[in-house]
């Protein structure tokens, strides 16, 4: 065997195991998942029950729920009226929006909130002098000024349903140990385009099984930035260290830095919250590269602490899983580099080997776990099996992405903080799809998925070629992600304004950003 055969080998190898590894890895969670789903949600449905029967509204704590906003124009005022729609006690429930906008749309802020306050509700604007930290940085402002005891965050795409808080609140009480409950993401636009209903279907296989086995099974698991509530005196406690932004992701890196502290976070299956999906492919590789560069980022930040801290083994090796799951796209992208050469190097030097087969097979029971968990993630919420129609088109999806989010995973491994781009929103629901007033940020990647599309579709006809089908499908499906991905991705004429969302470099570590955040005031 050559050196240059060795290497492909190699990389096969590294590629099909690793695969192997992240595809088993969902097995086990749908496994966690189905023997704890039912008692937990009859558990917590217990305690909201007993504890909305038995304390009086005037003993309830005080929650301030959180908006942070930068130019929502689209969504601001939806998102702002939602809250302020909550079924709780308005002596006390404070709503604080954290308005960065720079584009003018804080004039609708302004009037949205202004005609709230005349209506009695307790709602603030908090705007600070400069953006730094950005989302981090107005969240750690807002608790600093938070009334409340908890702190349930909204992101500007949600529309949180009017009993979120009577549905939280208790399950925070009742657990003095708990930092924060996550609830679960439903969708409002799922039907406007193939990107979304894909999306929808990803998301449902996170939210319905996923985070259900971790939370449920005494695993570390994580905030997912929005639809949650937090206990104040989690974030404040010194061992925790407060929002930090110095990771793309900070709701992720919270979430770790509070559970290695002694904290718990837990999960609500039945507290569904809709939120907005992006509509638009550029939209989407934003909003994928952010959190693939942010998760690999708190990899890099705290896998260290983590396998220092008086952890159990089982919850080190899930917790490494889950922060480096994005690396997935790095092993598939190398799959579909080295399928040809491979076949060649197989056909030529080691026809008589088993190997190349077993390992093709260990490749098709990994691809096949995807499919479990997400049509069975969408079968456990609605009792149908709608979910595995859409499969292909997930998994075109998933491979067509797979160039976007391994660049981001390579510069999660060698940066901190960095550019942050928003997802832009249009404030599209089921009834009716619109146009967002931003423009995503494109990029020259869609080149290199038409050319890795070909490539594949070529790859495929040679192994159909060399009497090899059974293995040649999955670069059908490579060739079709790529395709798709490469073709929607491609510039158009432009009729929007392009808002970038840029943000510039945020590593300062977190007791720098504690100290040299900008006043707010108030308006």
């Amino acid at each position: 065997m050559s050196i240059t055969d060795g290497l492909i080998f190699g990389l096969f190898l590294l590629a099909t195991s690793m695969l192997a590894v992240y595809g088993l890895h969902l097995y086990v969670l749908l496994w966690l998942f189905r023997r704890r789903s039912a008692v937990v949600c009859s558990e917590q449905a217990d305690i909201v029950r007993r504890f909305r029967s038995d304390v009086p509204h005037d003993q309830w704590p005080n929650v301030t729920s959180q908006i942070p906003l930068y130019n929502e124009r689209d969504v601001s005022e939806r998102i702002i009226r939602a809250v302020a729609a909550f079924d709780y006690p308005r002596d006390k429930h404070e709503i604080q929006v954290l308005d960065d906008s720079d584009d003018g749309s804080s004039a609708t802020v302004d009037r949205v909130v202004d005609d709230l306050r005349s209506a009695g509700v307790d709602i603030i604007t908090v705007r600070r002098a400069d953006r730094s930290h950005y989302k981090a940085g107005a969240l750690e402002v807002g608790v600093r000024r938070a009334k409340g005891e908890y702190l349930a965050v909204f992101d500007a795409d949600f529309i949180p349903p009017i009993d979120f808080l009577l549905r939280s609140v208790p399950l925070l009480e009742s657990s003095p140990d708990l930092a924060c409950l996550q609830g679960r993401w439903s969708h409002i636009n799922e039907g406007e385009s193939w990107i979304t209903r894909a999306q929808a279907l990803g998301i449902d296989g996170h939210f319905a099984v996923e985070q259900g086995a971790r939370a449920w099974n005494g695993l570390l698991m994580n905030f997912n930035g929005t639809a949650g509530i937090w206990r104040k005196a989690a974030i404040d406690d010194p061992a925790v260290g407060g929002w930090s932004g110095d990771t793309l992701t900070e709701d992720l890196d919270l979430s770790y830095r509070a559970q290695l502290a002694g904290w718990r976070i837990d999960y609500s299956l039945t507290l569904d919250c809709p939120a907005e999906l992006p509509g638009d492919i550029n939209a989407f590789k934003s909003q994928q590269r952010r959190w693939a560069t942010g998760s690999i980022q708190v990899a890099v930040k705290l896998l260290r602490r983590i396998w220092s801290a008086p952890l159990g083994f089982g919850q080190k090796i899930e917790a490494t899983l889950h922060l480096t799951h994005y690396s997935v796209s790095v092993w598939m992208l190398i799959l579909a580099i080295v399928a040809r050469p491979m076949l060649i190097m197989t056909m030529d030097v080691m026809k008589m080997s088993g190997w190349f087969w077993v390992l093709w097979g260990v490749v098709i029971l990994s691809a096949i776990a995807p499919a479990m968990i997400y049509g069975y993630a969408r079968w456990s919420l609605n009792g149908r099996l709608t979910g595995f129609k859409r499969i292909p088109q997930l998994m075109a999806l998933g491979c067509g992405m797979c160039v976007n989010n391994s660049l981001a995973v390579i510069r999660g491994l060698f940066s901190r903080g960095g550019e942050f781009v928003r997802t832009p929103k249009s404030g599209s629901e089921q009834s009716a799809s619109k146009k967002s007033s931003y423009a995503a940020v494109q990029s020259h990647l869609w080149i290199v998925e038409l050319f890795l599309a070909v490539y594949s579709f070529v790859s495929f006809g040679f192994y159909v070629y060399m009497g090899q089908w059974p293995v040649s499908v999955f670069l059908l499906l490579y060739g079709a992600g790529f395709l798709c991905v490469g073709l929607t991705s491609r510039p158009r004429l432009r009729g929007r304004r392009v808002d970038r969302g840029r943000e510039a470099e945020a590593s300062v570590a977190n007791p720098a950003l504690r100290t040299s955040l900008a006043d707010s005031s108030n308006s």
